[in-house]
Formats: C-alpha cells, sequence, structure tokens
C-alpha cells in the first residue's frame, strides 16, 4: 500500500479525524459551562477549592494518560487507543445524571480525562501522520480548530439546555449521544495511521531515531531548553482553561448573567480560539513558530486581567474573544514545535511528553485557582493565573529556538534536538 504524506492526498481520512476531534471537543465542552453550578447549586459546595477538584482530577488523570498513550500508540497503532478513549467515556453521562453528591462529579472527570487523553491525543498524531512535514502546523491547527470549535459549542448548547430545562439530567443526554456517535465512527470508519509515520522514517536518514522511552522523557522535558520552554507555557497556558472552566460560571453569574449567557460568553473564547486556529497553524508554517507562541501568551493574559476590571455582558464577551485570540496563536504552535523536534520513530511518545507536561497544567492550575480564590477571592485567582502567563512568556522569549524546517536552526532542520547550551 501506498502510504504517501499529504493532506489532499488523504482527505478522506483526514476529514474523519476532523469529526473525530469535533466530538472530543463536544464531549468536554459539554461540561464547561454546567458542572461547576452543578457543585454550587445542586450539591452546595462554596469551597472553589472543592469545586476545582473535578478539573485538578481531569489533568492529573489525562496527562498521564498523554504520556502513554503516545508510547502505546507506537507499539499498538492510534487506532485501538482512539476506540479504548471512547469506551472508556461511556459511563460518564450515567455518572453525571445520577450523581447523589459531588465527588461522584470528581470520578465521572477522572473518566473524562483518560477519555481526552487517549481520544484527542490519538487524533492528533493520526493529523500529523497523515499531513508529513511540509503541511505539520497546518494540520495541528485544523485538529485544534475543531476540537475547540466544538468545546465551543459544546458548552453553548448545554447551557441552552440547562437554562430551558435544568443543570441535571437534560444536558447529559446531549453528552451520551455524541459519545455513542464518536465511538461507532471510530470502529467502523476510522484507518490506522502508524503506518504513515514508519514510511516517514523508513525515508528519514535514521538520526536521532529510536530513542528509549526515557531518553524521550528526559530530552522532552528538560534535555532540550525549546522543548522545555514549550513544556513549560504548555503547562501555563492550562492555568486560563482551567479558569474558563472552574471560575468563569461561578464569577459571571455572581455578577448577573444566567446560565445562558454564561454559556456564550465561554462559548465565544472556546469559539474565537477554535476557530482562528484555522489560520493560526498555517500562519506558523508561513512565518515560523516562535513568534505565534510568544505573542499569544501575553495577549491571553492580558485577556484574562481584562476580565476583572471591566464589567457586563458585551465587555465580558469581548474580553474572552479576546484571550481566546491568544489560545489560537499559541496552542496548535506548541504542539507543532514538539512536531518539529522529535524523530518520526518516537514522535508520537515526545508529544506524549508535552502534553502530560500541558495537561498537569489543568491540576496545578485548578489548585492555584482554587486555593487563591478562597483566601484572597475570586478576582485574585485571575490576576494570579495573568501573571503565571506573563512570566511563562518570559521564559519562551528566552529559551525557545525557532523549530520551523525553513527558518530554524540547522539542527532543527536536520530533526537533532539541540540539548541544553551555555
Amino acid at each position: 500500500m501506498n502510504y504517501a504524506q499529504g493532506i489532499r492526498q488523504n482527505r478522506a481520512q483526514f476529514a474523519l479525524q476532523l469529526l473525530t476531534v469535533f466530538a472530543v471537543g463536544l464531549t468536554i465542552g459539554a461540561e464547561r459551562n454546567v458542572v461547576p453550578l452543578l457543585g454550587r447549586d445542586l450539591f452546595g459546595v462554596e469551597s472553589l477549592a472543592i469545586i476545582g477538584s473535578f478539573v485538578v482530577s481531569f489533568g492529573f488523570v489525562k496527562a498521564l494518560l498523554n504520556l502513554y498513550g503516545g508510547k502505546w500508540s507506537e507499539t499498538y497503532g492510534r487506532r485501538p487507543i482512539l476506540i479504548a478513549g471512547w469506551l472508556v467515556a461511556l459511563p460518564i453521562p450515567v455518572i453525571l445524571i445520577y450523581a447523589p453528591n459531588w465527588w461522584w462529579i470528581t470520578l465521572g472527570n477522572v473518566l473524562l480525562g483518560v477519555n481526552q487523553g487517549l481520544a484527542w491525543s490519538m487524533s492528533v498524531n493520526a493529523k500529523i501522520d497523515l499531513a508529513g512535514e511540509a503541511a505539520r502546523g497546518t494540520a495541528v491547527g485544523l485538529d485544534e480548530a475543531f476540537g475547540y470549535t466544538g468545546v465551543a459549542i459544546g458548552a453553548w448548547i448545554t447551557g441552552v439546555i440547562a437554562a430551558e430545562y435544568s443543570l441535571q439530567p437534560e444536558p447529559f443526554y446531549f453528552l451520551a449521544g455524541v459519545i455513542v456517535l464518536a465511538l461507532f465512527g471510530a470502529i467502523f470508519f476510522v484507518e490506522e495511521t502508524l503506518p504513515y509515520a514508519q514510511a516517514e522514517a523508513d525515508a528519514s536518514d535514521g538520526t536521532d531515531a529510536n530513542l528509549p522511552f526515557t531518553a524521550v522523557l528526559k530530552r522532552a522535558t528538560w534535555g532540550d531548553r525549546t522543548l522545555f520552554a514549550a513544556a513549560q507555557a504548555g503547562s501555563v497556558e492550562k492555568f486560563v482553561d482551567a479558569l474558563v472552566w472552574i471560575a468563569y460560571p461561578l464569577y459571571l453569574t455572581a455578577n448577573g448573567l444566567n446560565v445562558a449567557q454564561v454559556g456564550v460568553v465561554v462559548g465565544v473564547y472556546g469559539g474565537v480560539w477554535g476557530v482562528l486556529q484555522l489560520y493560526t497553524g498555517k500562519l506558523a508554517d508561513d512565518i515560523g513558530r516562535r513568534i505565534p507562541i510568544i505573542s499569544g501568551m501575553f495577549i491571553a493574559g492580558a485577556g484574562v486581567l481584562g476580565t476583572v476590571f471591566v464589567t457586563g455582558y458585551w465587555p465580558w464577551i469581548l474580553t474572552a474573544g479576546f484571550t481566546g485570540v491568544g489560545m489560537a496563536l499559541l496552542y496548535p504552535n506548541l504542539i507543532t514545535v514538539v512536531g518539529d523536534a522529535a524523530h518520526p520513530t518516537w514522535r508520537a511518545t515526545g508529544l506524549g511528553v508535552y502534553r502530560m507536561w500541558r495537561d498537569a497544567g489543568y491540576g496545578f492550575g485548578a489548585i492555584l485557582i482554587g486555593v487563591t480564590a478562597d483566601a484572597l477571592g475570586i478576582e485574585a485567582a485571575f490576576v494570579m493565573v495573568a501573571l503565571a502567563m506573563f512570566l511563562s512568556g518570559g521564559v519562551a522569549i528566552v529559551w525557545m529556538r525557532e523549530t520551523h524546517p525553513e527558518f530554524g536552526a540547522e539542527a532543527y532542520r536536520t530533526g537533532v534536538s539541540p540539548v541544553t547550551e551555555d
């Protein structure tokens, strides 16, 4: 069989993978608006740190599954891991519908973390397999655009359902339908893409190939300054997403918005983030990765900070959209940096390491947000997250090198990641 790479050459499977990641986004989006309000209004949880526990469980579980999902996919293939991710998701809507207390919600989010760690990881790896080096940024941008558009639409739909009916159980019927359809598609229509990565590896010069798992873990975590800069930036930017997930519904409803309006604000954030990635991934193919990443860190931080300095439905929509612009600039291109620097034989594992540190940011961020809000007030949590984004952007300025095959250093053009330098 011919395993020629390219988005156009593989457009049918690439399109199916876009639908897959859209379903992954709908799955997590279905919880974005409703679940924090369940904690406060239905279960009477007053501590933001306790409400944030469902994001802590999600983040750390997803981080671990990202790490091992990438490794497993290089042994067993992308498709079996994708199917496993959707099988694990099947009980989630049942748990959310019948949850008798808040800790059942936290358990449901453990399963959501497994689902997202396996299903989203496999979807992005499959697109990179199919697209090839020349369109890697475009492929990642499309993946994240469809995924986070799904997040936005899921948050909006469940907000409308909750406003029309109730917080529980009606919004989670929608979630159940998404999961069942996605599992059906993964079993009967998705094809295996690992042979494309293997064919790419066979065509390479073999330099830096077949590194053991521990060597990849070390290199992608601290052995390479650029990959360290990407990992820390990825982790900190998840503070923003954790803030939107935990604090936005509580802060905005406490300041006069209803659940449907909060769904729109959160949806604008995710929608701008999602749609703009159709362009920002390709932008990084045209001008390089570094400029979009660094500018995105500061723009997203400014959007978060601006949220506590304005009041009203339309100003909050504006700051949410501004935050989404920053996320669109940084998010796909951090993934692409890792894809550039990794050899095809261990690219999925390298991306798994990056995604581990990135999604651990959900857990670290949720703890920071909860403790800060309980001690100093919810507005202080917004300020803390914004300052973390600015500091992380500064680290990227100092340590992140350009990895684009055309614009970057010669070492990255040959597929060899430079180790820590003086």
